[in-house]
């Protein structure tokens, strides 16, 4: 198997098998026969050890990597190792930056060579990546030559033969990705949806993918900068959208509203926990629209109790889409109409507030999120409550998820 630019970069490529030493019971492979020649030395080779595990799994203080063998550190053997192998140009090992002392008292204690050090990241896919970004050549204050092929193996793994290594190597040169493999010797079973046993794999048609793995450079890097960059791009946007949810400020002018605006203010605070709740009181004339239009609150919910009001509501989303949040960030405006539903029934008014789905298309276009919410204004206050507590649900999605897909919809609560 070929490993591509948009492949998953974890998992191995071409399969090969090691030596016996190595731990691997599988037969020469047609790698060695391929590539792995005797006296054959391949060019250009570094290796990537992430080591940022904190032994969770063991459930030590210490990580593994760290733990002490005969009075000295494990990684110390696994670089050992690798450095006995003269073609490997560079070595480089991924820790977190509260063991990078620790990593550096190894190396001069214990007077490895040819090692350098990378921060590793919150998980093993990031560490490596640090690894790989360390050799590359198009990353500043780069001090170490970009290599034809890396090696990725586990820091915790010491007994690595040359020969394995070698192969993987040149199956690597060959087909783009390589790693070492192992016969199933646990039975791996398939559960039906009872949790009954549905079926179990026959262990002489599949194999325990091993490290070490290799890869050529330009390609794992390349595949590790596609992946973590659409990583990075979905955690900002949800670190984003966290952010300008915080804030809500909740608009009425009626003192109707203005009662019915607190209650849903208080029933708000309970849904978001963090976020801030304001309420704020138009005058008549809505002349002090632009006052309350600042740049820490991005998202609006206007209250109308008994009465929907389609020119103040006009001036009100022409207002925002002329103040410079929308060119900052998407901005969620949820129209909350309040009226009793025994007087009339919510599908003749939801009639009626078809006009809202037209103005969501065109505000739209400007980075304005409009949606309307029915809540029934019952004259019995634990129905009112009830129906509050929904329409806080539906408008704290709203506001959490800020999707243009949610724009335009009627809800009722």
């Amino acid at each position: 198997m070929e490993l591509g630019p948009h492949s998953r970069p974890a998992e191995p490529g071409r399969c090969v098998s090691g030596s016996p030493s190595a731990g691997s019971a599988f037969p020469a492979s047609r790698v060695s026969a391929a590539g792995a020649e005797p006296g054959s030395r391949p060019t250009a080779v570094a290796a990537v050890l992430p080591a940022g595990g904190c032994g969770e799994r063991m459930g030590v203080r210490t990580p593994k990597q760290f733990c002490r063998v005969l009075e000295r550190p494990l990684i110390s053997y696994t670089l050992q190792a690798l450095e006995r192998v003269c073609w490997i140009k560079d070595i480089v090992v991924a820790v977190t930056g509260e063991n990078m002392e620790a990593m550096r008292n190894i190396i001069q204690r214990y007077g490895h060579k040819r090692i350098s050090l990378a921060e590793a990241g919150a998980t093993r896919h990031r560490s490596i990546f640090s690894g790989l970004k360390a050799l590359a050549e198009d990353q500043p204050d780069c001090k170490l030559t970009k290599p034809e092929v890396v090696i990725i193996h586990d820091a915790v793994r010491p007994f690595v033969e040359e020969d394995v290594l070698l192969r993987v190597v040149m199956a690597a040169k060959e087909h783009g990705a390589a790693g070492a493999i192992r016969p199933l010797v646990s039975t791996v079973i398939s559960p039906a949806a009872d949790g009954c046993l549905d079926h179990a794999l026959d262990r002489a048609k599949h194999r325990a993918s091993e490290m070490p793995q290799a890869f050529l450079f330009d390609v794992i890097y390349e595949a590790y900068q596609q992946v973590t960059y659409k990583q990075d791009l979905y955690a900002a946007e949800s670190l984003i959208k966290e952010k300008i949810s915080q804030e809500i400020c909740v608009v009425v002018k009626t003192k109707d509203e203005e009662s019915v605006g607190h209650l849903l203010k208080e029933v708000l605070k309970n849904e978001l926990n963090c976020a801030t709740i304001t309420s704020t009181a138009l005058d008549h004339s809505g002349g002090d629209i632009q006052n309350f239009l600042t740049d820490q609150c991005c998202s609006f919910i206007w209250v109308t109790v008994l009465s929907s009001d389609f020119q103040e509501t006009r001036k009100f989303l022409t207002a925002l889409e002329e103040s410079s949040l929308p060119l900052l960030y998407p901005v969620v405006v949820v129209l909350v109409h309040c009226l009793d539903f025994t007087l009339v029934p919510p599908a003749q008014k939801m009639e009626s507030l078809m006009w809202i789905r037209g103005l969501a298309k065109e505000v739209k276009k400007r980075n304005v999120l409009l949606s309307g919410l029915l809540i029934n204004y019952s004259q019995d206050e634990q129905k009112l409550q009830e129906s509050l507590q929904q329409g806080a649900s539906i408008i704290a999605a709203l506001v959490k998820e800020r999707s243009p897909a949610l724009a335009g919809q009627l809800l009722v609560a």
